[in-house]
This record gives structure tokens, sequence and C-alpha cells, in this order.
């Protein structure tokens, strides 16, 4: 009799692990057929085009809209190909993803905005880490040179915009927005490579500043501080694409996340680690954030809970999490464990795309910026591709 019913319990804790493994392989099987599928549909239309496009969001008329090389958002799409390579394997994408990223190889020389870190490691940097191009690490280097350029030495930062068109209007002298922080990943690769310190320098000094001044004491971030040029003080806290000054900008706490916890892989610092465990922790206690863990574009919007939801937060949080939960925290479970919920969100009819249709992006629901009455809940091929990264991280974890 013991032995029966020892035998009935060791099958209910089997099916009670097997249960949710099964169901999690089957999201993860599920989002690559279906990303092999939509982005394949806009991989043919590009290359029916007979140009190099490159796809951001839709327009108001719903036709899509293809950016530049200068466009922070430019890495995105190429990035989205390599990882479909590294989901399923298919070497059909590699001279794909291989031609799109190298349609960018002038911003290697960019020095306009401090974007070229979003741009080179979602395109060069995948395909260094997936098809160790040879030539891809100049490409980082030069990348990492250019935005050293934007160091400025009082403030012991790096600009993010230059103060002209609308940023002039608002009266910055040196604006540093907590986006920047996802740059940083430039400058440490660039020493990885070549033993240079320099850059490494320049990332921590920025890092170090940045997480000085833009937190608050909740450990919400503000979006833009505006710097004093020649004695290196605090002239402004702002926001540029938050709701108010002190309101908290979603995607911004989310840049805060993933950028931190990115300075603790490279650094092994713990107090970039922790500040990543503390802005997620203000998020995942905030009394707004919605059941399905998909925020609000920003958290202190008036209207809530009608107001428009933010997809690109989630799948960046998201991927953050996937990579904090191989670090050095208490109860690594509990992030991967939100990371999942996240993912079952965003794969569900309510945010994912039917296919063929939304232009051939993978979500719906993402905000540019409703202060500039730009982009407003539509499909955004960054949202597309920190989904992708979140799901290539999900399958690494749960391989292992």
């Amino acid at each position: 009799m013991k032995k029966v019913l020892f035998f009935a319990s060791a099958m209910m804790l089997f099916a009670s692990c097997a249960g949710p493994a099964k169901q999690e392989k089957d999201l993860i099987a599920d989002n690559i057929d279906f990303a092999c599928k939509q982005i394949g549909l806009e991989i043919d239309k590009i290359e029916a085009s007979g140009k190099i496009l490159n796809p951001v969001t839709l327009r108001p008329d719903g036709s899509v809209y293809y950016c530049k090389y200068n466009d922070w958002r430019s890495g995105f799409f190429p990035g989205s190909v390599w990882f479909l390579y590294e989901l399923t394997k298919d070497e059909k994408y590699l001279p794909l993803a291989e031609k799109y990223t190298e349609a960018l190889a002038e911003v290697q020389t960019m020095t306009a905005h401090h974007d070229i870190g979003f741009i080179v490691m979602s395109s060069y940097g995948n395909g260094l880490r997936l098809a160790g191009i040879e030539s891809y690490k100049d490409a980082i280097v030069k990348s990492a040179q250019s935005l050293c350029t934007r160091f400025r030495e009082a403030p012991g930062i790096i600009q993010s915009w230059d103060t002209k068109g609308w940023q002039g209007e608002r009266g910055w002298e040196c604006p540093v927005i907590i986006d920047n922080m996802m740059n940083l990943e430039l400058l440490f690769k660039a020493t990885e490579l070549t033993g240079d310190s320099t850059y490494y320098k320049v990332a921590v000094s920025h890092a170090d500043r940045t997480m000085k001044e833009h937190f608050r004491e909740n450990a919400s971030c503000y979006h833009v501080i505006d710097y004093s040029l020649t004695t290196g003080e605090v002239r402004n806290r702002h926001t540029a694409q938050g709701y108010a000054h002190e309101s908290i900008w979603s995607r911004g706490q989310a840049w805060a996340v993933y950028g931190y916890a990115m300075c603790y892989r490279f650094t092994g610092d713990r107090r970039y680690l922790d500040q990543s465990l503390k802005t997620f922790e203000m998020m995942k206690n905030h009394p707004r954030m919605p059941e399905d863990l998909i925020p609000y574009w920003d958290m202190d919007a008036p209207n809530i809970p009608n107001e428009p939801r933010d997809v690109s937060t989630a799948a960046c949080i998201a991927s953050a999490l996937y990579e904090i939960c191989t670090m050095d925290v208490e109860n690594p479970a509990q992030y991967k464990e939100y990371a999942d919920k996240i993912m079952e969100s965003l794969s569900t009819d309510a945010y994912r795309t039917p296919l063929g249709t939304n232009g051939n992006f993978l979500l719906l629901h993402s905000v540019g910026s409703i202060p500039h009455n730009n982009e407003i809940d539509v499909p955004l091929n960054y949202a597309d591709y920190y989904f992708l990264e979140a799901l290539a991280r999900k399958k690494a974890l749960e391989e292992k």
C-alpha cells in the first residue's frame, strides 16, 4: 500500500512539474513559429522591393514607416532577424541579417546623438555574438570611438542630445536621458574587444553620475537631467516623453532596469545590480500596475485605467529579468516567474498581432511619445526586438 501511495505521489509531483514546462515550451515554440511567419512576410516585402528597407512603425494612414540608418531605431529590425537565426538555427536568415546589418555601416562615424549604442549592439553586436563575423569587431570599436566624442568632462557624462530643434526650445544645456544607459553596452564591449580601458572608464563615469542624479527616493527615475557644461551641476530634472517632470514614465524605468543589469554584467559592481532591482521592485509593486503586467505608458498618467499601455516597456523588462535571474540575486526564480507572466500576456490576442496584419510587426499597443503626439498605440520595432530577445533568453534558460 505504501508503495502504491508513493508511486501516486510521485506521479502527481511529476505532473505538476511537467504541466507548466509543456505549456512554457508550447509558448516558446508558438511564438517562434509566429515570428518566423510574420517577419518572413516583411522580409518578402523588403526583398521584392529591391531595396534595403528598415521597418519601424505604422504611419497614421496605416502604411509602414521605414527609417534611415541614423534613426535610433535602425538596428532593431536587423537585430530581430539575428534573433530569428538564434531561435531557429535556420541558416537562411544569416545572409539577410548580414545584409540588413551592413546597410548601417555609415552609423559607425555618427556623432550627432548618443543612440549609436542602440543601433550597433542590436545589429553588429548580435552578428558578432551569433556568427562571429570578425569585421564586426572593428565596427563596434569604431562606433565606440564615435560615442566617446559626446563625453563631457565637467559633469562626467555622455550628452544625449544636441540642443537644437525642440530640445533647444527647452532651454537645456547638456541633456542626458535615462535611455542613454542602454548605449553603455557598446563601450563595455569595445574595452572587452581591445583591452583599452578608455571606453570602460567613460561608461562607468556615466553610470555612476546617472545613478546619483537620475533617481528619486522611491527608485523611480527622471527622464531628462540637464547639466551645466562648465560646472557639471544639475540645471533641471525634466521629462520629454513622460506625463510630467515628476511622473513615472514607464519606458524610462525599463531602460534603467535593463541598463544597470547590463552594467553589472560587465563590471561586477553590485551597486548597479542593486539599482536595477530597486527600480524593478518599484514598478512591480506600483499600485497602478495592471494585473497582466503590461504597464501604462506613464504610471502617473491622469486617466488610468483608460490610458494607453506600452508593450515596449513590458518586453524590455521581461528581457532584463531573464538575465537578472542568472545573476547573484536572492530567489532568482521570482524574476523568471515575473518575466514569464509578461511573456504570457504578450502572447495573447490582446497584444500579439494577427498573422499578416499590423504592418507585419509582432506586437500591438506600444507608445512612442504622447507629449509629441507621436506613435501612440502602434507597433514599434524595438518592442518586437526586446520580445524576441526575451524569448531567446527564456528558451536558453529552459534548455539548461
